[in-house]
């Protein structure tokens, strides 16, 4: 059999189930670190339930997805977990899906890996959203879901620095509500509400335009150009001034 033939008979296999996320849908990745607690809690035993450089990693991360051959406008981290809002007209590999996920999966393993000098695994899903405000909501749930793990993550650690084990502790949060959750630090001499905002409500990352000054080699001349870098925003806005920002970012799109 011909190579052109063996090639054609067997790419059906490979390809059979190779979906595109049709043009004019939102694509949003979410990336997620496997087996992080391990690697996090007994490995390396960052501080918790927050350790500024973990954030930092994170955001090294995030920030190399967002320059590694896609179009994405909108990078959001919390946890061990980032979210890539693709910009509307992305057409890499003609949005093939399998292509995202293992091309992002492989970039986010190997950039968090190089930052903590271990083995560090991600996986990646497509989620395919129709409209902008589906893609606003999103990134709310994302924001609250952030609020509802730091403040579960900071009620357990400072029970469990109280000397409770980790089932007492873990059983004591399940059973409180928000407010009974925030009475118990305030009573430990924690205000919620005061805690770094990056770790209640997570970090965005966003392209911003801003101008370089620089020389003309020809003339002599102080020249200014038009560049592009990329934002770190450790306060973002919460609840409907979130949206606000979503859709604000959405609209200013080029």
């Amino acid at each position: 059999m011909r190579f052109d033939e063996l090639d054609t008979k067997m790419r059906i296999y490979e390809e059979h189930d190779d979906r595109c996320v049709l043009p004019g849908v939102y694509m949003v990745a979410r990336i997620d670190g496997r087996n992080f607690t391990r690697l996090t809690k007994e490995t390396h035993k960052f501080e918790a339930p927050f350790d500024e450089r973990f954030r930092d990693m994170m955001l090294d991360t995030t920030e190399h997805l967002m320059s590694c051959g896609f179009r994405v406008i909108y990078g959001f981290t919390q946890s061990d977990e980032i979210s890539l809002l693709f910009h509307p007209e992305e057409n890499a590999f003609q949005r093939k899906i399998r292509k995202y996920d293992s091309i992002l999966a492989g970039e986010a393993s190997a950039k968090f890996s190089l930052c903590l000098q271990d083995h560090a695994c991600f996986d990646c899903r497509i989620c395919e959203l129709p409209n902008e405000g589906l893609v606003v909501d999103y990134f709310r749930w994302r924001s609250e879901d952030a609020h509802r793990n730091a403040l579960n993550a900071h009620c357990y650690w400072i029970l469990r620095n109280a000397g409770e084990s980790p089932k007492t502790a873990e059983s004591m949060v399940s059973g409180l509500s928000v407010a009974n959750k925030n009475e118990l630090l305030f009573e430990r001499g924690v205000n919620y509400n005061d805690l770094p905002s990056w770790q209640r409500r997570g970090s965005g990352l966003y392209w911003e335009t801003y101008a370089k000054a620089g020389l003309n080699k020809l003339t002599g001349l102080t020249v200014t150009a038009t560049r592009q870098r990329i934002m770190r925003n450790l306060e973002l806005p919460m609840k409907d001034d979130y949206g606000t920002f979503m859709l604000n970012l959405l609209h200013g799109v080029g």
